[in-house]
């Protein structure tokens, strides 16, 4: 990248901008070298301040499951921002998207919009920790809620791409209320249930984990976290910010066939816009202001520019082979990664769910953190300037999700895997020198 304008861009940026980015794993750290800086994007590709074109496996990561620059939402977004960009004020818009998240999610019979998924964990822990009269909570080891103090406690993605256990400046009086169980292990839930019994507010939980990488749940698992909360009065929250309307219209609750008490959503809901919302039972949102004494607000929840560009996306993904056609395009991408790696004699395995997956390298099977943190973090730089240098942008971390799109043609699949072909031939002299994630 010497004397690229990529380059140059960073330079600048670092002088004003922590790290020259505005979220730590753009920064490149976990795969050396220096971000590219993107200037626009159409379809499956991005491009970048050089002028190269990429296929974008990152998708701003997760929300734009239609592609980018998608003409219907654009519409949308250009007839809204006409009308005026923010007011403040209710607007119908907003009813509109709430009615349609609650048909298409059951469990949702009310919600709140708010700008972000941390947002909406952070508003949903409070919630639950009122409505129930407790303090602690249960989260799982490697998955990422926000970076609210309380959820910032073995957490996932940035944190863990970094090799950072937990955040310098929270409170130890607040991680205390923060229980940590291992995912896809019902019996460390079950531990934690009998010493803190009913002290228990919520358990929140990535029903399928993207923030080490994708892990599915095992069988059971989901229902038996149900089965625990009702049988100690705790709620069950699925932080679905990653699949909500990304595994299945309904989310990954529809997928699985197990209802929690309350959702956090966000990506997809924003339609490439700053937007989530965090819902639930009537009995339990109700206990928000004004309603109830539950305290949340923010100024620009609700913007309707957002709000127009998340209900034309959930439009056009109700159309009836949505995701029978992300199905086949996620198996494409399974199956010619997974013949690659059989082919060099490569070790690794692929983790995927619809139209998510990730590549683990060094590892043979991964369904927690423990495992995931396995992998070959040297491998995985080594892939990943490989097929950038071959025109494929994919996430600068080994603990994130690829992300295909309906934007995504087969053809442009088979080229993604013929780039990784011609990677690991190369590959195949390189000794692995494995270093832990």
């Amino acid at each position: 990248m010497a004397n690229s304008e990529s380059l140059r861009l960073y330079r600048r940026a670092v002088k004003k901008i922590p790290g020259g980015v505005n979220s730590p794993v753009r920064a490149w750290r976990s795969v050396g070298g220096t971000p590219v800086f993107i200037t626009r994007g159409k379809g499956a590709y991005v491009f970048d301040a050089d002028k190269k074109k990429y296929i974008d496996l990152v998708g701003s990561w997760g929300p734009l499951i239609l592609g980018h620059a998608h003409h219907r939402v654009l519409h949308g977004v250009g007839a809204s921002a006409a009308k005026g960009t923010t007011f403040g004020a209710p607007t119908e818009s907003e009813i509109k998207l709430a009615e349609s998240v609650c048909n298409l999610m059951p469990s949702i019979e009310k919600l709140r919009l708010v700008s972000s998924g941390t947002e909406a964990a952070m508003s949903a822990i409070r919630l639950a920790r009122a409505y129930t009269g407790r303090s602690k909570i249960i989260k799982f080891d490697g998955c990422y809620h926000g970076h609210s103090d309380s959820l910032l406690v073995r957490a996932g993605s940035g944190v863990a791409t970094l090799g950072l256990p937990d955040s310098p400046g929270v409170p130890l009086s607040v991680a205390r209320d923060t229980l940590t169980a291992k995912f896809n292990d019902i019996h460390s839930v079950e531990r934690l249930f009998r010493r803190y019994r009913k002290k228990i507010a919520a358990i929140i939980v990535e029903p399928i984990c993207g923030n080490m990488g994708v892990i599915p749940p095992v069988q059971g698992f989901l229902d038996a976290l149900r089965q625990i909360t009702q049988q100690y009065k705790t709620l069950l929250i699925f932080d679905e910010v990653i699949t909500g309307f990304r595994v299945a219209l309904g989310g990954a609750q529809a997928l699985y066939r197990v209802q929690p008490d309350m959702t956090c959503l966000g990506k997809i809901l924003g339609g490439g816009f700053p937007l989530a919302a965090f819902g639930g039972a009537r009995h339990i949102m109700d206990r928000l202001a004004p309603d109830g004494p539950v305290y949340q607000a923010g100024t620009l929840s609700g913007n309707p520019v957002a709000v127009a560009a998340g209900y034309a996306t959930l439009k056009l993904l109700e159309r009836g082979d949505t995701y029978d056609l992300l199905e086949s395009k996620g198996r494409i991408m399974e199956i010619g990664f997974s013949k690659v790696l059989r082919k060099y004699r490569i070790q690794g395995t692929v983790n995927r769910v619809g139209s998510m997956l990730t590549l683990f390298f060094g590892v043979s099977a991964v369904a927690d953190a423990a495992a995931a943190r396995k992998c070959d973090q040297a491998r995985f730089a080594r892939f990943f300037h490989g097929m950038r240098q071959r025109g494929v942008y994919l996430p600068a971390a080994p603990f994130e999700a690829m992300f295909i799109s309906l934007a995504h043609s087969t053809a442009q699949l088979r080229q993604i895997i013929a780039a990784f072909d011609a990677w690991a031939a190369t590959e195949r002299s390189v000794e692995p020198a494995s270093k832990s994630c």
